[in-house]
């Protein structure tokens, strides 16, 4: 299944037009700033091109961008020398088989991007104290994109529950998407 999926995403990403889109809205809200010198690590899931972890890096994190995708990582890499950042690692991995190291990252961020059986690695792998910012599409994207595959879509309120025992700072589920920012405890 990877090879298929990183095949599809490669030609996906191929075909894409150039340029590069803005980092997600919700970064902007919920990201801790870098006040001190000291390592701030953030991890980009499912990253794409890299808007996210590339504006993370601008704002003084170190962080580590994973994708299934070869070719999204090398226009992440372009970007990259473009705007010249150098504190991002590149990772091109499969999310099926990945290990995510515990207590590693203060951010987390997921766009776009659904895998259930994700959530415990993901909730391991930010540090006490440390946030996860997560948005994608929910069961209500089924209104505007009928034919989309609802296994990868969220139910109301279920985002939510997955870190039911975190300090919730932002939970939305609109009319497409669900939004959330939690504390790890």
């Amino acid at each position: 299944m990877a090879a298929q999926d990183r095949v599809r995403w490669d030609q996906l990403y191929k075909e894409q037009a150039n340029g590069f889109p803005p980092a997600d809205p919700v970064l902007f809200e919920f990201t801790p700033p870098v006040l001190d010198d000291s390592e701030h690590r953030a991890l980009d899931v499912a990253a794409g091109i890299g808007q996210n972890g590339l504006w993370l890096a601008a704002q003084g994190y170190l962080v580590d961008m994973i994708d299934v995708s070869r070719i999204a990582l090398l226009k992440a890499q372009d970007e990259m020398g473009r705007r010249q950042i150098r504190n991002v690692n590149l990772y091109q991995a499969d999310l099926d088989i990945h290990e995510f190291v515990p207590n590693t990252y203060e951010l987390v961020c997921v766009f776009r991007y659904l895998k259930r059986d994700l959530f415990p690695q993901l909730r391991s792998c930010v540090r006490p104290g440390g946030r996860i910012l997560y948005e994608t599409f929910n069961i209500r994207y089924l209104d505007f994109v009928p034919g989309f595959n609802p296994a990868f879509l969220l139910e109301i309120g279920e985002l939510a529950g997955y870190f039911a025992d975190w300090k919730i700072l932002h939970n939305i589920d609109g009319k497409q998407m669900s939004s959330l920012v939690a504390i790890k405890p």
